[in-house]
């Protein structure tokens, strides 16, 4: 029995077929490039068809298609709140994805619902019943899975952690994205990183020799790995940061693990173990000696095995 899952980025769609087991029997990818609206639904349509086609023609009919998408994905409403792609504030695409499917089931979820799904099948959260995989890429969000469900909260919002509140005096820098996501995340390292420059008046390390509005967290990375004191001074910044949101995590939710993915770990995966030791910190401490904090197994495929298992939770009736 054939599962086909697809993954829906910024900047690419990635599908692939899957069999009943989690083995990825084949895998392609595209570009999104400036698609808008419409035009991005009628891509994932034409995917779909695609693997439809080509299943049939090789005597594997696929029998589910799961769907990952970046934002928000309304359950009830069929829709998505997806910011960065342009048109999709409440796009029907459940309604559309079924057009083209037929009698084929469909079933969407947020991309952060699908990380945690992704490693739950086939990756670093095997055998959990309660983790969570905080993604810290471009932004930050929490796929939560507790007792073998992802929860959703009242209005499909939940993880949205990026928004969590970690300084006691508010600013209104945070109204866009929140307090976490302005520092800590992909796109804020280099704004916590331009807000330290501008500060280090005496500073001389390898940051200066790249204007400062084109730094990227990459560059952070690498400058630290280089001895660049404001890079240094950025990382222990975000490090406290990403101890402080585990901290929260585990009091909140007493989860089995924490595994951490997104484009940002990556290079941040070794600190890990200073995460861990700020988190100690800060969380509720039987809580914290019972947690593993772990790496995504799955790297950028989290999405892409999420998917699939929701064509597979979707097809026997699963939540």
């Amino acid at each position: 029995m054939a599962l086909l899952g697809i993954d829906l980025g910024g900047t690419k769609l990635a599908s692939a077929v899957f069999t009943e087991d989690g083995s990825m029997i084949s895998e392609e990818s595209v570009l999104v490039g400036d698609r808008r609206g419409r035009e991005v639904g009628e891509l994932i349509a034409r995917r779909m068809n695609k693997f439809l086609d080509e299943q049939a023609l090789d005597g594997d009919d696929i029998h589910s298609i799961g769907i990952c998408v970046p934002g928000i994905y309304y359950q009830k409403e069929g829709s998505v709140w997806a910011p960065n792609i342009p048109g999709w504030g409440d796009y029907p695409l459940l309604a559309e994805l079924k057009q083209t499917a037929g009698k084929i089931p469909v079933a969407i979820d947020s991309d952060r619902a699908c990380y945690i799904l992704g490693e739950l099948w086939e990756g670093a959260a095997q055998g959990c019943s309660d983790a969570i995989f905080l993604a810290v890429g471009t932004g930050i969000g929490a796929g939560i899975l507790i007792d073998g469900k992802v929860f959703r909260g009242a209005h499909d919002i939940a993880g949205s952690v990026g928004w969590m509140a970690l300084e006691r005096s508010y600013q209104d820098k945070f109204a866009a994205c929140g307090n976490f996501e302005t520092y800590a995340s992909g796109d804020g390292i280099p704004k916590l990183t331009r807000e330290i420059l501008a500060e280090a008046t005496a500073y001389a390390g390898v940051l200066r020799d790249k204007p400062a509005e084109h730094l990227l967290a990459y560059d952070i990375f690498d400058a630290y790995e280089k001895d660049d004191p404001v890079a240094k001074e950025v990382v222990a910044q975000c490090v406290e940061l990403w101890g402080m949101a585990v901290a929260n995590l585990v009091s909140l939710f007493n989860p089995e693990k924490i595994i951490f993915g997104g484009g940002v770990f990556g290079p941040a995966i070794k600190f890990l173990p200073d995460i861990h030791a700020e988190a100690r910190k800060w969380a509720q401490p039987v809580a914290m000696k019972k947690v593993a904090i772990e790496p995504s197994s799955l790297g950028n495929h989290a999405g892409l095995f999420g998917a699939g298992l929701l064509a597979m939770r979707n097809l026997k009736g699963q939540s």
